[in-house]
């Protein structure tokens, strides 16, 4: 069954939403094989695929609502080729085997145009040799491993949210400069983990720098001994890669035990939604964004970020961008090909440009054809207690912004070769 986005949604909602111009959740469990949109067409059906239960479920929702937002204001505007789209959320459970289970089923049964996920990185890894063999569009909105576009790439898979090696680029030297070259790993034991931390390393080689760290698995409540490895390796930085409520945790304790005091903090991702759930004495440290709707004069923030509040009530994410910019390129890539083709619209992905006020960016935004990422900038910065008098969601504070390209360095080196069927 297709599961809905919140509990509580009544089928008079669903009924009503199916035949609106809003992107539908859950339809087909009304019992009808297919929806007539109001123009007499059957919508386009997009699945997406997302851990809404378990330590990723924060981020996970956000995009779901970014992409909610997206196929709502698509669907005001005419849809996509003249019809409407339709939005059908699966929950992966944060697990692999239910992921690859819910994309047979929105496939097979539900029919879907192009798939849409997952956070996990290591499902979006499973999904994508499921869309590739059903020869359909799949966007990954949010799972960051680096074989997704790198050595295990697909034809037909497309991603938004940074690389690993990108997010490590931005900001591995920096890191370096400021805080030191003796670094320990707090690392989450999946695909993500491996791959982030692996890319860190490359960069502290090349720098001169040497790492100690240590493994834990993805829902870790109680990190004390590994905070005691860490206190006793005596590091420059602590370099915490865990994501989710998992990343909250460990800098509780890390605060608690008083590492605060004793070393630097630093990392990759500190998405907005666990620096707003964190307490404020564990909000400091360098890290990665991915975009931020703290930045004044770029098209389009402004009017994104306010949409988003109007619309659920909390303060714009790069989640709720991902899930945004994965409707406007399939709005944008049916529209050049004229078709849901899975072959022609991958085609038509391939080299992509976003316009401005859906890129939001200082920097220009693309999908590379060699490897089929989105060439974003990268923002730097560090994590903040609103600044006296401020904003109380301003919670970030941007530094610089780094080019995609510099930070995903050639193609060639990405391991992805693309090969389309014949």
């Amino acid at each position: 069954m297709t599961k809905p986005l919140a509990s509580g949604i009544r089928r008079r909602s669903l009924i009503q939403r199916s035949l609106g111009a809003g992107a539908v959740i859950g339809a087909s469990q009304l019992g009808a094989p297919f929806i007539l949109s109001a123009r007499g067409e059957v919508p386009i059906k997009v699945g997406m695929i997302n851990p809404l239960t378990g330590t990723l479920s924060a981020l996970a929702r956000t995009e779901v609502e970014g992409s909610q937002y997206g196929f709502d204001e698509i669907n005001k505007k005419g849809g996509i080729l003249g019809r409407e789209v339709q939005l059908l959320v699966e929950d992966s459970n944060n697990d692999v085997g239910t992921g690859v289970q819910k994309a047979r089923k929105l496939f097979d049964r539900d029919n879907i145009d192009v798939l849409f996920g997952d956070v996990n990185s290591a499902i979006s890894l499973a999904l994508a040799q499921v869309s590739s063999q059903q020869g359909k569009l799949h966007i990954v909105t949010g799972g960051h491993t680096d074989a997704i576009t790198g050595k295990d790439c697909h034809w037909n898979v497309f991603r938004v949210c940074n690389s690993t090696v990108m997010d490590a680029s931005a900001i591995a030297q920096v890191l370096m400069d400021k805080l030191g070259k003796k670094w320990f790993f707090m690392t989450p034991d999946y695909a993500y983990g491996h791959s982030v931390q692996d890319a860190f390393e490359k960069k502290l080689k090349t720098g001169g720098g040497t790492s100690d760290g240590v493994l834990a698995p993805l829902g870790t409540s109680d990190f004390s001994a590994y905070l005691i490895k860490a206190q006793a390796a005596q590091p420059d930085v602590f370099i915490c890669l865990m994501g989710g409520q998992d990343q909250v945790n460990c800098l509780k304790q890390f605060v608690q035990f008083g590492l605060d005091k004793r070393m630097k903090l630093g990392g990759a991702l500190f998405e907005f939604e666990l620096i707003q759930s964190s307490p404020p004495e564990t909000r400091f440290g360098w890290w990665d964004m991915e975009w931020y709707w703290n930045q004044p004069n770029i098209p389009g923030v402004k009017a994104f970020a306010d949409g988003i509040k109007a619309k659920t009530g909390n303060v714009a994410t790069a989640r709720h961008w991902f899930g945004y910019v994965a409707c406007h390129s399939l709005a944008l890539a049916a529209a050049k090909a004229k078709s849901l083709d899975g072959v022609a619209l991958s085609r038509a992905m391939e080299g992509l440009e976003l316009p401005p006020e859906i890129a939001m960016s200082t920097e220009k935004a693309y999908y590379r054809a060699g490897d089929h990422q989105l060439m974003s900038g990268v923002l730097v910065g560090e994590a903040q207690n609103p600044p006296a008098g401020g904003d109380k969601n301003d919670l970030y504070k941007v530094i610089t912004t780094v080019p995609g390209e510099m930070a995903a360095g050639p193609v060639a080196d990405s391991g992805c070769t693309v090969k389309f069927p014949a």
